[in-house]
C-alpha cells in the first residue's frame, strides 16, 4: 500500500471500528438483559464476561452502564456512533456529561437534556476525549447561561466567603535574628501577593550581581520572593493608610543613642522589645515608618523625628521629570523602579526636601546607604557615580 492508500485505509477502519462498538454494545445490553452470566454462577453480566474474555472487571461494569445508557435516553448519541462519526471514548464522555447535568438541575427547562447532547455530540466531531470531558464540565453555562451565572455567582460567593473565614497567619520567632511562619489566603490575595512579589523582583529590575554578593551564591526562587518580601514591607506598605489607636497611624518607634546612630555602630531597640543594629535601624527610617528616638549621653531623648520621610507624589513626579530615572550615572532603571534617597541623612538633621532628593533604583539605593563601602561622587547636572572604595 501506499503511504495515501494507508491513510485512507486507516480512517476508514477507525470509523468502522466505531460502528463495531455500537454493535458491540447493543449485543452487550441485550445479554445483560437476558442474564448471561447465570448459568455460569456469575452475579453479574460483567463479572462473567470479564472472567471469559479476561478482561479488566472495572471495563466490563463500564462497558454494561453505557450500553444501557445508549439504549435508553442518549438515542442520538448512539446513531452517532453506529455511523462511526464518534469512537466509544467519546460517546461516554457525552452520557457521563449530560447525566451529571440532570442529576445535578432538577428543574432543567423542556427540551434541555437535548439540547445538551446535541451541543457535545457538534463538539465531540473535532475534539478528543480529554478535551470533550472538559467542555462538558461548563455544559451548563452553554445550555442554561442565566441559570448558569447565578448558579456560579452563588457558588463563588460560597467559597470566597468560606476562604475568608480560613484565612489566618502565625509567626514564631526562631530566636536568631530571624522568624518563620505559615498562613493560608483566600486565592485572589494569595494572587495579589505573588504578583507583587514577582514585580518587585522581576529579571528586569532585580541586581543579581548585588543579590549574589549578599547571599554569596545565586538565591532559589523561594529565596528571591523572600527578598521580595522584604522590600515589599520595608518600602511599599502605605504606612498612612494603616489604622492605629487613637487615630494615629501605625508606626513603630525605635530607641538608639546618638552615638550609635551616626557611627552605625551598636544597637537600636524597637518599642515591640526587640533589638536590632544601628544601621539596620538608619537604614530603615531613611524609607519606612519608623520613628527615631535619638538618645544623648545621659539616656535623655533628644529628638523625636518625625515619621512622614517619605517624598510625597508631585515631588516624585518632578524628581522623575528631572532625572529621568535613576540617578545614577551608570543606570537605565525607570522613574517606576526607583526610590527617593535624602542626600542629607535623617540622623543628622536631613529634611524631606525636594532640592535635596535623589532618585535611585534599590541597587543603588543600597550603595548611597553604605557610604564606607561605596563613594559617591555627584556631577555638576545633579548625577552621581558610585565606586567601591578600596
Amino acid at each position: 500500500m501506499t503511504p495515501g492508500e494507508q491513510r485512507a485505509a486507516l480512517l476508514a477502519l477507525h470509523r468502522e471500528r466505531a460502528r463495531l462498538e455500537e454493535v458491540w454494545l447493543r449485543v452487550l445490553v441485550s445479554a445483560d438483559r437476558n442474564e448471561v452470566g447465570v448459568d455460569s454462577g456469575a452475579t453479574s453480566t460483567a463479572t462473567w464476561l470479564a472472567e471469559a474474555t479476561g478482561s479488566m472487571r472495572e471495563d466490563c461494569f463500564r462497558d454494561v452502564r453505557l450500553a444501557h445508557a445508549l439504549d435508553g435516553d442518549f438515542e442520538a448519541t448512539k446513531a452517532s456512533l453506529a455511523a462511526g462519526d464518534i469512537d466509544r471514548a467519546r460517546a461516554a464522555v457525552v452520557v457521563q456529561a449530560v447525566t451529571v447535568l440532570t442529576d445535578e438541575h432538577d428543574d432543567l427547562p423542556p427540551g434541555t437534556r437535548a439540547a445538551a447532547e446535541a451541543h457535545l455530540l457538534g463538539l465531540a466531531r473535532v475534539h478528543d476525549a480529554p478535551t470533550l470531558r472538559r467542555l462538558g464540565e461548563r455544559l451548563f453555562e452553554v445550555v442554561c447561561p442565566e441559570a448558569a451565572d447565578q448558579i456560579e455567582g452563588r457558588t463563588l460567593a460560597e467559597e470566597e466567603d468560606r476562604a475568608r473565614r480560613l484565612a489566618y497567619l502565625t509567626l514564631r520567632d526562631n530566636g536568631d535574628g530571624t522568624a518563620e511562619g505559615r498562613f493560608r489566603l483566600p486565592t485572589l490575595h494569595a494572587r495579589l501577593l505573588k504578583r507583587a512579589l514577582e514585580s518587585l523582583t522581576s529579571p528586569r529590575r532585580s541586581d543579581e550581581k548585588r543579590q549574589e554578593s549578599i547571599a554569596g551564591s545565586k538565591p532559589c526562587y523561594s529565596g528571591v520572593l523572600g527578598r521580595g518580601f522584604m522590600e515589599l514591607l520595608e518600602r511599599h506598605l502605605d504606612l498612612e493608610s494603616l489604622p492605629g489607636t487613637s487615630g494615629s497611624p501605625f508606626s513603630v518607634v525605635v530607641t538608639v543613642s546618638l552615638d550609635a546612630l551616626q557611627r552605625s555602630l551598636g544597637v537600636a531597640v524597637l518599642d515591640t522589645g526587640d533589638r536590632m543594629s544601628a544601621g539596620q535601624a538608619r537604614r530603615l527610617a531613611c524609607e519606612g515608618g519608623l520613628i527615631p528616638m535619638v538618645l544623648g549621653g545621659d539616656s535623655m531623648p533628644l529628638d523625636l523625628g518625625r515619621e512622614r520621610r517619605l517624598y510625597s507624589k508631585h515631588q516624585r513626579i518632578a524628581l522623575a521629570q528631572r532625572y529621568g530615572g535613576c540617578a545614577a550615572v551608570t543606570c537605565d532603571r525607570p522613574p517606576s523602579q526607583t526610590e527617593v534617597h535624602h542626600v542629607d541623612p535623617w540622623h543628622v538633621g536631613g529634611r524631606t526636601d525636594l532640592a535635596r532628593g535623589l532618585p535611585l533604583c534599590s541597587a543603588h539605593h543600597e550603595m548611597a546607604d553604605h557610604p564606607r563601602t561605596w563613594e559617591m561622587t555627584t556631577r555638576p547636572d545633579g548625577r552621581v557615580r558610585f565606586n567601591r572604595r578600596t
